[in-house]
Formats: structure tokens, sequence, C-alpha cells
């Protein structure tokens, strides 16, 4: 995962994902440029914003 957001209800999260999806590619990797530009992966990252602990590999 190298990106990735956070949204208030899932409602939220469906809805945004339904735009997301219409983008043209190029629009899709402008959010992951800006703020991840080195490709790193952010699931341990999300894990713990959510309250889960990191994975254990």
């Amino acid at each position: 995962m190298v990106w990735y957001e956070i949204h208030a209800s899932a409602e939220a999260a469906i809805l945004r994902e339904k735009q997301i999806k219409k983008w043209e590619r190029c629009w899709k990797l402008r959010p992951i440029e800006e703020s991840n530009p080195e490709w790193k992966d952010l699931y341990d990252d999300l894990l713990e914003r959510t309250g889960f602990p990191p994975s254990r590999e």
C-alpha cells in the first residue's frame, strides 16, 4: 500500500472510492507522488493510525 485516506464513516469512504475510480490513471498517481514520492509501503503506518498494532513479519 502506497497511499490511503482515512474517512469518518464507511459511507464517506465508499463515496470517495467511487469518485477516484472515475479518475484517469495520471490523476490517481498524483496524490501518491505528492505524499509518498519514494513509494514506501504504508501498511504499518495505517495500522498505527487506526489503533492496530504493526504487523509482525
